[in-house]
C-alpha cells in the first residue's frame, strides 16, 4: 500500500503497485547474506558509516529471506481493482464501527490531547488505525525484514524506494534494540498499530506517552500522536472539512478531473460551472477535490473534497481510501454519541 508515496502507511503507508509482473524466483536460490550478495554488502557499507555495527548488520541480512508472495501482492493492491461500493464494503462494517467507538472510549484522553495538539479529530484518529489494523488487531503477517529485503533488491520498478526503507528499518531496529526478526507489518513494509512504513516511522512516530520510547507496534498512544503528527505535518485545517456531498449532471463533465490525489487546484467555483455543486454552502474560491463514486446499483455519485480530503491521500494515494476513512470516521463518531446518550 502508502498506504507512501509519501512517507507513510499506511502506505501507509505501503500498497505502491508494480508497473510490470515481476520475475519469479525459487526462494532457495536467494541469499542476503552480505557474504553472498555484493548489493547488501554495499548496505552494510552504508549503515556502518551512519553508526551502526556492520556485524549486527550482517547478523541480521543473512536472516533474510526472499518471499516471492511479496512481489505477487505488490502487483494487487484493492485500491487499483476495486470499485467504490466494494472497498467501501471492507471497512464500513457493524463490528468495525462498534470497536472503533470502544477504541475512541478506551483512549478518549489521549485522543483529546492529540486533537488539542495537533487538530485532528478522534475519530478521524481512530478510523486511520482501523482502516489501516483494526485497532491493532492485525498488523501484518509478513515479516518487515524479508519483505523489504525482497522488495528493495528484487522489485522491478520501485527497489530503490524499497532500499531506502530497508535502510530505514535496520535503523530503526537498531537504534531501538529489538530484533527486526520479530517484526512482522504488511507485505509492503507497513508497521504496528498506523501501519507507517520505516520512513515515515523515523519522520513522524512520536513518544505520546513520554516514556523515552517511540513504539508504534506495541503501544496505542504514541500510535494516536504519531497519526496526529503526520496529519499535521502534511498540512491538516483543525476544524476543516473533508468533504461536501454534491449535485452533478448524469454525465460526467469532461472539464473537470475527478477522483485525483495531487493537492487541489480546482475551485468549488470551477465545479460548479461544470455542474457539481455541493449540497450545502462552501465558498467558491475554496480548493476542491472532485470526486464520483460508483455504487452496486450503478449509479455515480458526486462528492467534493477539501483540502483535508487530500492531505488523508498523503496517508495513501487512493481516493477510495480516503473516502473510507471519512465515512468510517462519521460513523464512529456517530456510534459514540448514540452509546454515550
Amino acid at each position: 500500500m502508502n498506504r507512501a508515496r509519501s512517507k507513510a502507511g499506511g502506505y501507509a503507508i505501503a500498497m505502491l503497485v508494480a508497473c510490470s509482473t515481476p520475475a519469479v524466483l525459487a526462494e532457495e536460490e536467494v541469499s542476503f547474506d552480505p557474504q553472498d550478495n555484493a548489493q547488501t554488502q554495499q548496505l552494510v557499507d552504508e549503515l556502518t558509516q551512519q553508526g551502526v555495527p556492520s556485524e549486527w548488520l550482517e547478523q541480521v541480512l543473512s536472516q533474510a529471506s526472499y518471499r516471492q508472495e511479496v512481489l505477487d501482492a505488490m502487483a494487487g493492491a484493492a485500491e487499483r481493482r476495486l470499485r467504490w461500493f466494494e472497498y467501501r464494503a471492507i471497512f464500513m462494517t457493524e463490528q468495525r464501527i462498534e470497536e472503533g467507538a470502544a477504541f475512541m472510549r478506551d483512549h478518549a484522553e489521549a485522543l483529546s490531547r492529540a486533537q488539542s495538539e495537533y487538530g485532528v479529530p478522534p475519530e478521524v484518529i481512530t478510523a486511520i488505525i482501523g482502516v489501516e489494523t483494526y485497532y491493532g488487531r492485525h498488523k501484518g503477517r509478513h515479516k518487515v525484514l524479508d519483505s523489504l529485503a525482497t522488495l528493495a533488491f528484487h522489485h522491478p520498478a520501485r527497489g530503490t524506494f524499497f532500499r531506502g526503507e530497508l535502510a530505514a528499518f535496520l535503523k530503526i531496529a537498531y537504534e531501538q534494540e529489538v530484533a527486526p526478526s520479530s517484526l512482522y507489518g504488511s507485505y509492503a513494509g507497513a508497521m504496528g498499530y498506523p501501519q507507517f512504513i520505516p520512513t515515515s516511522y523515523q519522520a513522524y512516530a512520536v513518544d505520546f506517552d513520554n516514556d523515552d520510547k517511540r513504539d508504534l507496534w506495541n503501544n496505542p498512544v504514541d500510535a494516536i500522536g504519531s497519526v496526529a503528527n503526520y496529519f499535521a505535518e502534511h498540512g491538516w485545517q483543525r476544524d476543516g472539512a473533508i468533504y461536501h456531498e454534491a449535485s452533478g449532471p448524469d454525465t460526467l463533465p469532461e472539464g473537470l478531473s475527478f477522483n485525483q490525489t495531487v493537492r487541489p487546484v480546482t475551485t468549488a467555483a470551477d465545479a460548479a460551472e461544470q455542474g457539481v455543486v455541493p449540497e450545502d454552502t462552501l465558498a467558491a474560491d475554496t480548493p476542491v477535490v472532485p470526486l464520483v463514486l460508483e455504487y452496486a446499483d450503478g449509479r455515480q455519485h458526486y462528492r467534493l473534497g477539501e483540502y483535508n480530503f487530500y492531505v488523508i491521500t498523503r496517508y495513501n494515494h487512493s481516493h477510495l481510501y480516503a473516502m473510507a476513512v471519512a465515512e468510517l470516521a462519521e460513523a464512529i463518531k456517530q456510534q459514540a454519541e448514540a452509546e454515550h446518550d
